[in-house]
């Protein structure tokens, strides 16, 4: 379903989700409050992926409604409640005292490293296919020369 939306979408998921694994196994050893630190990354991690799936619904439906309509909908709307909602989130978790807000946070900035590194994740993945696809059509290709 996720493909549908954006092709990408997965790959930027999977990313996230990397980051969040790599944090928490590394940032366990360091802190003294293990619990405070794990909801905050997962938190963070949680949002991150929110936001990515948001953005890619709302951009999506911005390229879909320029090319029937030739109008633009409200994505400065969707991006602001994006963010408040993020905020929104911070606020409860900082007052309720739930979540480290610091941790929350690079929890978060998991959607910018993933998104920086998703092309390196597709060169792999696309580098993997293309071999997979060369190997059947070398197999091809001996077949019709050997003809």
């Amino acid at each position: 379903m996720l493909k549908r939306i954006n092709p990408v979408l997965p790959q930027l998921i999977v990313g996230i989700l990397l980051y969040g694994i790599l944090l928490q196994l590394t940032g366990m050893w360091f802190v003294n409050d293990k619990q405070a630190y794990t909801l905050g990354l997962w938190i963070g991690i949680a949002l991150a992926i929110g936001m990515a799936i948001n953005m890619a619904i709302v951009i999506l439906d911005a390229v879909d409604g320029m090319a029937s309509t030739g109008r633009s909908v409200r994505t400065g709307f969707w991006s602001v409640l994006r963010y408040v909602v993020v905020v929104g989130v911070f606020v409860a978790a900082w007052y309720f005292e739930l979540a480290n807000p610091l941790i929350m946070f690079l929890g978060l900035m998991g959607l910018k490293v993933s998104a920086y590194l998703q092309p390196m994740f597709y060169k792999i993945i696309s580098r993997g296919q293309k071999e997979a696809g060369e190997l059947s059509v070398d197999s091809d290709e001996s077949s019709v020369n050997s003809d």
